[in-house]
């Protein structure tokens, strides 16, 4: 019972700090905007409330476009995806910062869903 507590809290801690790594990156992309001002984010870390289907290394995404969503859960790998970055633009430009929760980029589904499978793809063939 103590090694399930001690695993739990070492995942979340981990998470925690994704977490925070995840806000500098976004943070670091608002300051090469228009106006070169940082976004500061008001909800604090320890009371970020993650899903039970957001794994370890994960986080949440959803495609909404033309009355169309679709929630995904990727690994933070794709945070270094060209494809999947241009989305994220595309999704400051829209919405900011300010989202709360999973992350809404402005695409169709299966647009989001094709930028995965090409990433997949990759891979595999490496």
């Amino acid at each position: 019972m103590q090694q399930n507590w001690e695993q739990r809290h070492t995942g979340l801690v981990i998470i925690r700090l994704l977490t925070k790594k995840l806000k500098s990156f976004l943070s670091e992309l608002s300051s090469r905007g228009r106006d070169g001002n940082n976004i500061e984010f008001d909800e604090d870390v320890e009371e970020t409330k993650i899903p039970n289907d957001v794994k370890e290394g994960h986080f949440a995404v959803i495609a909404v476009k033309g009355g169309k969503s679709k929630r995904f859960i990727l690994e933070l790998s794709y945070l270094r995806n060209p494809a999947f970055l241009r989305l994220l633009e595309q999704a400051k430009e829209e919405y900011g910062f300010q989202q709360m929760g999973a992350l809404t980029v402005p695409c169709q589904p299966e647009e989001l869903q094709k930028i995965l499978e090409d990433k997949i793809k990759k891979t595999t063939s490496l």
